[in-house]
C-alpha cells in the first residue's frame, strides 16, 4: 500500500522564484526589442563616427573653422534641427552639436517606442494576462520591462561612446556626451508607460507618447533659435542635455533633472498598471457610439479609414518641413564655406548645395527616405491587421486575399505620391515666400522623383510580409535606413562605385539641379511591381499568423 500511494502521490514541482521570473521576463523583453534595438545602435554608432571624422577632415584649420562658425553654424534655421552650437570650433563641441542635437531627439523616440512596445503592445497581445496568471505579480513584471529597456539604453550608450572614440575624441569627452544622448531615454520611457496607462489600446498610447515627444522638441527649437526664450530649454529633457555641457564645459546638475522627472513618472505608471483592468486605459473606451459608415464599402476603402489617422500625420509632417526647408533657403550660402567642405558634398553626386536653389534639390533625399519609411510603414499596417486577426475576420465575407492586399498596396502608392507631390509644392512656396525664384513645375517633379525608390521599397517591404510576415516590417525598415546611409558613408568615404552604386538612393536625380533620370526611374519602379506582383501570389497561398 505504501508502494501504491507513493505511485499515486503527485509529482514534486519547484515552485518559481521571483528572481528567475524576474530574469526570464527581462531577457525575453529584451529579446523581444533586439532589432529595433540593434538598428538604433548601428545608427548611433554609425552617426557618432562619421561626424567628428568628418569635421576633422573638412574643416582641418582654425580658419576653415572659424568661417564654419559664422557662415553654418550661426544659422539661426540651422538651430532647428541641431540645438544651440555652443563651440564648433572643436572636434568635441561641433560632435556635441551635431551628433548630441540629432541623437538626442532619436533617443527620445527610442525611449516611447521601447515603453510602448514593452507594456501595452504585450497588453493588445494577450502576452501580460498569460504572464499575470503565473507567479508574477504587476509590479514584477512593469520593473522586469524597464529593466529590459534599461539594458537597451546601456547598449546605445556604448554604440555612441565607441563611435566617438572610433573618430578619435577623447574617451572621457566620449563617455560623457554618450550618457547626455541616452540621459534623454529615461524620462521619455516614463512619459510613454505613463500615456499605456492612459490609452486603452498601444495606438492610442504611441501617438500620445509621440505628441509629447514633439511638445518637446518643439520647446527645445524655441529656446535655441529665439534669444528671449533661452529659458525654455529647462523645460524639456532635450534642452537639459544642451545644459550638460559636454566637450563644452561640464555642467551635471541636470543630470538630478533627468532622475527628478523619471522616478514620478515610472511610479505612477507602476501604480496605476497595478490597479486598473488588464487591457484597459484610464481613457476607457466608448461600447457604444452612433454608427459611422463611410468608407466601410469595401476591403480597400475600410483600410483607408483605419489609417486615415496616419495619412494626417504624415501629411501634417511633410507639410512643415517642407516649409521650413524652403524658407531657409535663402540663407544657405558658400560664403566662409571651406572648399574641402564643397569638394566632400559635391562626392555625393549633387554638385553644389550651397545655394539656394542646389540646396533645395539635396534636401529632396531626406522626403525620399520619408515617403520610402510611409509606404514601409502602410506594408506593416497590413502586417497588424493579420497579427490583430482583423484579417481573418474580414476574410470570412467574400474577400479574396489578392484584392486585399493589393487595395493596401494602391492607398500605399496613392498616399506616396500625395505626400511627394505635397512636398513640392510647399517646400516651393516656402522658398518663393523668401523671394527665391525657381520654377513650380520643376519642383513638383523633383516631388514626383520621390516615387520610383518608394515603389521599390514597397515592393520588397511587400514581398518579405509575404514571405516573413513575423520580421517583415524590421527587415523593410532596416533595408531602407541601411540604404540611405550607405548612400551618405559611401559617397564620403570614397569607396569603390559598384559598392556605392548598390542602394537605390545614388541612382535618383536630383532634380531641378540635375536631369530626371527616366531609365533609372523605370527600372526602379518596375522592378517594385514585380516584387509586389510576387509578394501577391505568395500571400495567396500562405497561412494567416497571430502575433
Amino acid at each position: 500500500m505504501a508502494n501504491t500511494a507513493t505511485a499515486l502521490r503527485a509529482p514534486t514541482v519547484a515552485p518559481i522564484r521571483p528572481a528567475s521570473a524576474r530574469t526570464a521576463l527581462v531577457k525575453r523583453t529584451f529579446r523581444d526589442a533586439r532589432v529595433r534595438t540593434i538598428a538604433f545602435a548601428y545608427v548611433f554608432a554609425i552617426y557618432s563616427w562619421l561626424q567628428p571624422a568628418g569635421y576633422r577632415k573638412t574643416y582641418p584649420t582654425l580658419a576653415d573653422r572659424i568661417a564654419f562658425a559664422h557662415s553654418f553654424a550661426g544659422n539661426d534655421a540651422i538651430r532647428l534641427f541641431y540645438g544651440y552650437p555652443y563651440d564648433v570650433m572643436t572636434v568635441g563641441g561641433y560632435a556635441a552639436w551635431r551628433v548630441g542635437g540629432t541623437l538626442a531627439l532619436a533617443a527620445a523616440i527610442f525611449g516611447v517606442l521601447a515603453a510602448v512596445r514593452a507594456l501595452r503592445a504585450e497588453e493588445e497581445a494577450g502576452r501580460t494576462e498569460l504572464v499575470l496568471a503565473g507567479a508574477v505579480s504587476r509590479r514584477t513584471a512593469f520593473r522586469s520591462a524597464m529593466a529590459a529597456i534599461g539594458t537597451g539604453t546601456a547598449l546605445l550608450w556604448l554604440a555612441a561612446f565607441l563611435g566617438f572614440v572610433v573618430g578619435r575624441l577623447p574617451v572621457a569627452g566620449s563617455a560623457y556626451l554618450a550618457l547626455a544622448i541616452v540621459a534623454v531615454i529615461p524620462p521619455f520611457v516614463g512619459i510613454g508607460a505613463v500615456m499605456c496607462q492612459l490609452a486603452p489600446t498601444r495606438r492610442g498610447a504611441l501617438a500620445l507618447s509621440i505628441g509629447a515627444v514633439m511638445v518637446f522638441w518643439l520647446l527645445r527649437v524655441v529656446a535655441d533659435t529665439w534669444g528671449s526664450g533661452a529659458w525654455l530649454r529647462w523645460a524639456t529633457p532635450l534642452g537639459w542635455a544642451e545644459e550638460l555641457g559636454p566637450f563644452t564645459g561640464t555642467h551635471a546638475v541636470p543630470l538630478l533633472l533627468f532622475v527628478a522627472a523619471t522616478v514620478p513618472l515610472l511610479w505612477a505608471a507602476e501604480r496605476i498598471g497595478a490597479t486598473r483592468d488588464v487591457g484597459a486605459g484610464i481613457f476607457a473606451e466608448h461600447d457604444t457610439a452612433p454608427p459611422r459608415l463611410g468608407l466601410l464599402g469595401s476591403p480597400s476603402a475600410q483600410a483607408l479609414r483605419t489609417e486615415r489617422g496616419t495619412l494626417a500625420s504624415w501629411l501634417l509632417g511633410v507639410s512643415v518641413f517642407a516649409a521650413i526647408f524652403g524658407m531657409i533657403a535663402t540663407s544657405i550660402s558658400a560664403a566662409g564655406i571651406s572648399e574641402n567642405l564643397q569638394k566632400q558634398v559635391a562626392k555625393l553626386g549633387t554638385g553644389s548645395i550651397f545655394t539656394p536653389i542646389g540646396y533645395l534639390s539635396f534636401v529632396f533625399i531626406v522626403f525620399i527616405l520619408a515617403v520610402c519609411l510611409f509606404v514601409c510603414g502602410q506594408v506593416a499596417a497590413a502586417r497588424t491587421a493579420e497579427s490583430d486577426q482583423q484579417l481573418e475576420t474580414l476574410l470570412a465575407h467574400p474577400v479574396s486575399r489578392t484584392r486585399w492586399l493589393a487595395g493596401r498596396y494602391v492607398i500605399a502608392l496613392l498616399g506616396a505620391a500625395v505626400l511627394s507631390l505635397l512636398a513640392g509644392l510647399l517646400t516651393w512656396a516656402g522658398a518663393a515666400s523668401q523671394g527665391v525664384h525657381i520654377s513650380l513645375p520643376r519642383m513638383l517633379e523633383a516631388g514626383a522623383n520621390c516615387l520610383p525608390v518608394a515603389i521599390l521599397f514597397l515592393g520588397i517591404a511587400g514581398l518579405a510580409y509575404a514571405v516573413v510576415p513575423r520580421a517583415s516590417a524590421a527587415i523593410s525598415y532596416v533595408l531602407v535606413t541601411a540604404s540611405f546611409l550607405w548612400y551618405i558613408v559611401g559617397a564620403l568615404l570614397g569607396l569603390p562605385r559598384w559598392l556605392v552604386d548598390a542602394t537605390p538612393f545614388v541612382h535618383v536625380g536630383l532634380v531641378p539641379v540635375q536631369a530626371f533620370r527616366t531609365t533609372d526611374a523605370i527600372v526602379m519602379a518596375a522592378a517594385g511591381l514585380v516584387a509586389a506582383g510576387a509578394s501577391l501570389a505568395v500571400f495567396r497561398r500562405r497561412d494567416l499568423l497571430g502575433s
